[in-house]
């Protein structure tokens, strides 16, 4: 599997980088008012390089297909048609993207998730398809890519350190 095959299968279910860039310029500009749209769609270039990043947006897409195409067993298939709001299993799927960079990605992820920004909306319009896992994997995604950006500015305060 490979980063171009992911970014593949989120086009395919209506999701650019560009999309995603746009919900880490909304988590990220106010701390950095210089940051562009392209610096964010690089940021979510890279935590797509990750392997388990990969691993976890293919599993995601492939439970949600599958739901669309009624081929899930009973009774998930009625969670999934149902976005059952106790099921849970979506986010912690997506939990283990917003992980590859720290605390600040879990934080952002429970914003994104609630805000409904952006491209989110689109996805959890139920009448769009079955998202019950790509919604909560954009955000995640999203949210990895911002606090890669925070861990990387440069301009992040510096505190002295204690004398030996």
């Amino acid at each position: 599997m490979s980063q171009v095959y992911v970014e593949e299968l989120l086009k395919r279910r209506g999701v650019g980088i560009e999309s995603i860039a746009e919900i880490v310029f909304h988590l990220q500009h106010g701390y950095y008012p210089d940051l562009t749209l392209e610096e964010c769609a690089e940021s979510v270039r890279a935590v797509l390089q990750k392997r388990e990043v990969q691993y976890t947006l293919y599993t995601g897409i492939a439970l949600d297909e599958l739901a669309e195409q009624r081929l899930l067993p009973q009774p998930l298939q009625a969670m999934m048609e149902a976005d059952e709001p106790l099921f849970g299993v979506d986010e912690t799927l997506a939990l283990g993207i917003t992980s590859v960079y720290g605390m600040i990605g879990l934080t952002s992820f429970g914003y994104v998730d609630k805000d409904k920004t952006g491209i989110m909306k689109h996805l959890n319009n139920k009448e769009q398809g079955i998202h019950v896992f790509l919604d909560d994997l954009v955000a995640g995604l999203a949210a990895a890519a911002s606090a890669r950006i925070a861990h990387r500015n440069e301009g992040a305060r510096q505190y002295p350190t204690p004398l030996s």
